[in-house]
């Protein structure tokens, strides 16, 4: 069965390197991707059931019982592409996260599933999940249906990563991704004229010193050896040079790795925020925008890829592990589930940025790559 769907998701890649283009011209933001659903319904081999008033699709191919649910993302992020192929996006939106490689493969993979259905140890459940870099997470929809309930046995994924080297899948037990917790922060202070300061309450100063405190949390307040990360990726205040606005706003992202860090440093985020605005005179608030688990992989599930992995010819990766955080975390709260990573580490022509940097641009061949790992995956969690 390894060699045989192997060999049919060959068959697949010139289609799915075609999709791919098509896919990344024109990205959409996550709970909106209405052209990205209808692209993928077409190019299926079999109808896909729409999750009710939402894009995520579901297409099911082979056997009967629970079957393997095989992920992949829909959406794009708000990046302006900075890329010089043909088929770069232009309307200020981009698949900087590598969504349209993993959207194609699976696509592939599905393809080659239902030319072998009849010989498949179950079935697949392909899943094109709207919304991972979005609050709210298109995984908790997913997870709402009724009709996914008792029909999956275990779930997996695979993502594109420029940390990982070229050729080799990342596949390791335990937490590989850190819980993400997204936040907004709104300062309210006085407004007033930037020529009298002494009659304001500025809540642009205080925001300021906000985001300072703030990236002083994790190194003083969490064990070194715990990974732990906080960014404020986003400003907000005021409308001119002479104008001490009265609102102050920033958005930003906290990634810890061990759950007892994560509970106690969003009191300390919150803690910090009020007492730092008050400090000068305004008022400090925290809203939650996302709140995500950390991503666990199943410990018999990674046995089982890293065996057939090896099986298939495909070399493994040292230990891995990353700040990054993924809503697919949410699956293994019900199944099974493990994400799988293929590198882009000296991939050929692959520029060396980070995810959602506007260079960012996996090769065509990295739909091969994703979607042979997606069938590895699968076919390790039928045996379980």
């Amino acid at each position: 069965m390894l060699r045989k769907l192997l060999s049919a998701v060959e068959g697949e890649l010139a289609f799915a390197v075609s999709l791919r283009r098509r896919l990344h011209t024109k990205p959409e933001l996550g709970g909106v991707e209405t052209a990205t659903a209808r692209l993928i319904a077409a190019a299926l081999p079999v109808r896909a059931r729409p999750l009710a008033g939402t894009t995520n699709l579901v297409a099911t191919v082979g056997g009967d019982g629970p079957g393997v649910l095989v992920r992949a993302e829909l959406d794009g992020i708000e990046v302006t592409e900075n890329t010089e192929v043909p088929y770069a996006s232009a309307n200020g939106r981009m698949h900087a996260c590598g969504h349209d490689v993993h959207c194609a493969a699976l696509v592939a993979l599905t393809r080659a599933a239902h030319r072998l259905s009849g010989e498949l140890p179950g079935p697949l459940i392909a899943v094109f999940q709207a919304s991972e870099e979005r609050a709210p997470s298109g995984a908790g929809t997913v997870l709402a249906d009724a009709g996914l309930a008792h029909a999956v046995r275990a779930a997996v994924g695979v993502h594109v990563h420029p940390g990982i080297p070229w050729g080799a899948l990342g596949a390791d037990a335990g937490t590989v991704n850190a819980a993400t917790y997204g936040f907004e922060i709104l300062v309210e202070g006085k407004a007033g004229h930037g020529a009298y300061p002494h009659t304001t309450d500025d809540p642009v100063l205080a925001l300021a010193q906000v985001v300072v405190a703030l990236h002083t949390v994790t190194g003083r307040r969490v064990d070194p050896v715990h990974p732990a990360v906080l960014s404020v990726c986003a400003l907000q205040a005021g409308t001119g040079e002479n104008v001490i606005p009265s609102t102050a706003r920033a958005l930003g992202t906290l990634r810890t790795m061990h759950t007892d860090d994560h509970a106690r440093l969003r009191e300390i985020v919150a803690t910090t925020v009020e007492r730092t605005a008050a400090a000068h005179g305004c008022v400090g608030t925290v809203r939650t925008t996302r709140d995500e688990p950390a991503l666990v992989n199943d410990p018999p599930l990674t046995r089982a890829v890293r065996v057939i992995a090896e099986q298939a010819g495909v070399p493994l990766a040292r230990p891995w592990r990353s700040c990054g955080g993924d809503d697919f975390a949410r699956y293994g709260t019900r199944w099974p589930s493990l994400m799988a990573f293929v590198g882009l580490d000296g991939a050929p022509g692959f520029e060396p940025v980070p995810l959602h940097s506007p260079l960012f641009l996996p090769p065509e061949d990295a739909v091969g790559q994703v979607a042979r790992a997606q069938a590895l995956a699968y076919l390790a969690a039928s045996g379980l």
